[in-house]
């Protein structure tokens, strides 16, 4: 039977290693049922801490907002208008209230937010369909943007139709967004995400088969303002312990990369044959490293996804193998599959021809979230179950 062992990519511990892995496992087992799984949690095991508490983090001024404008928005991709949402879950639903012209609502009518404040405060409480699409927070989500005071001036300047879209692509936003902030692992392709809004719209009034969509974003106009580089600084430490897993579990890999290869080699040698490694991100490139390395008996594939392991390599900072060196004979078949968007995946075939098999793959989503929806896309599972042993 054969084992396809899952190597983790940075940032990645548990419990967050748990529920990834079970979604691979599921998405495998779609494809190639009967296939063994198993995962190195080389994150837990070698991965990088802030060994002190961070003491190597200077505190910040504390003072100053400094703010950039930036220009409206183009007409184009419509992952550009996510990634807006994603920064900021309400912000169509500012634009349209910043457009709304104050009237007065005759005696004994229903307010323009009435309908659709109760509409979100029943999907606060019975939304659960729509939270195991796009993952936990959905009630939350809902209760909160009932109680937005942006709700009511936002219905004033748009009709009923038009609003339910605006509303539930600010949840569908809210949702993905927290996953990321949090370092959650799974996220949803936007085709998943697209499907999920829909199915809000509806719940949130629009026509079951309401062309009422509008093009994400399309009520822009205005300059969009973000926060500048004082505000990082002020919370550099918030930040720093958000990112140090990633960006720490890069730099110890590259400076002390062996334990975490030593441990999937030992792996290995547990694992009854044939072996498919399936490296994810920097898990990848562990994995490609270590074959690099020395030969892995029963190891018949790699699959790396999402991976930098090509880039490294073709700048000279792959440690185990120099530019413009080939791949050992040992090394065995290689899947390499990147999605479009996003930019932390790389393709290996132009450098490995005839080594490397390149495949792109494109969750509709914008990046970061694009580096972690591989796993949520079944044309992922559909490539990698024709190429298992």
């Amino acid at each position: 039977m054969t084992t396809v062992l899952f190597v983790h990519g940075t940032g990645v511990r548990e419990p967050h290693l748990t529920g990834l892995f079970g979604r691979i496992t599921e998405g495998l087992a779609a494809v190639a049922p009967g296939v063994h799984t198993a995962a190195y949690p080389w994150g837990d095991l070698y991965g990088a801490t802030l060994a002190a508490g961070g003491a190597s983090i200077p505190s910040g001024p504390g003072t100053g907002t400094g703010r950039s404008a930036e220009g409206p928005s183009e007409p184009g991709d419509e992952a550009d208008g996510w990634a807006r949402l994603y920064d900021d879950p309400r912000c169509e639903l500012a634009l349209a209230a910043a457009g709304a012209t104050a009237r007065l609502t005759p005696p004994g009518a229903a307010f323009p937010d009435e309908r659709p404040g109760a509409l979100l405060a029943d999907l606060a409480v019975r939304g659960e369909e729509q939270a195991e699409r796009l993952g936990p927070g959905l009630a939350r989500a809902a209760a909160d943007l009932a109680r937005s005071p942006l709700l009511a001036p936002a219905a004033e300047a748009l009709d009923a139709e038009a609003l339910a879209w605006v509303l539930a692509r600010s949840l569908a936003a809210t949702v993905i967004a927290a996953a990321v902030d949090t370092d959650e692992p799974l996220q949803v392709t936007g085709d998943t995400r697209d499907a999920a809004v829909g199915a809000l719209a509806v719940r949130l009034g629009a026509a079951p088969a309401g062309t009422g969509r509008g093009p994400v974003l399309g009520l822009l106009g205005k300059p969009f303002v973000r926060l500048g580089s004082r505000y990082a600084v002020r919370r550099r430490r918030a930040l720093t312990d958000a990112a140090h897993p990633a960006a720490g579990d890069i730099l110890m890999y590259l400076a002390r990369g062996e334990r975490a290869r030593q441990g999937l080699r030992d792996l290995v040698a547990a694992t009854d044959p044939p072996v498919v490694l399936l490296g994810h991100s920097l898990g990848g490139i562990i994995a490609l490293d270590t074959l690099i390395s020395g030969p892995l008996p029963g190891v018949e594939l790699l699959v790396t996804v999402g991976s930098q392991g090509p880039f490294l390599y073709e700048t000279g900072a792959l440690p185990t193998l120099a530019h413009p060196d080939p791949l050992p004979a040992h090394v065995p078949d290689w899947l390499n599959l990147y999605d479009r968007r996003d930019l932390l995946g790389y393709a290996a075939e132009p450098l490995f021809p005839g080594r490397a098999h390149d495949i792109a793959t494109d969750s509709r989503q914008p990046f970061p979230v694009a580096h972690s929806a591989y796993w949520t896309d079944p044309a992922v599972y559909r490539a990698i179950g024709q190429r298992l042993p």
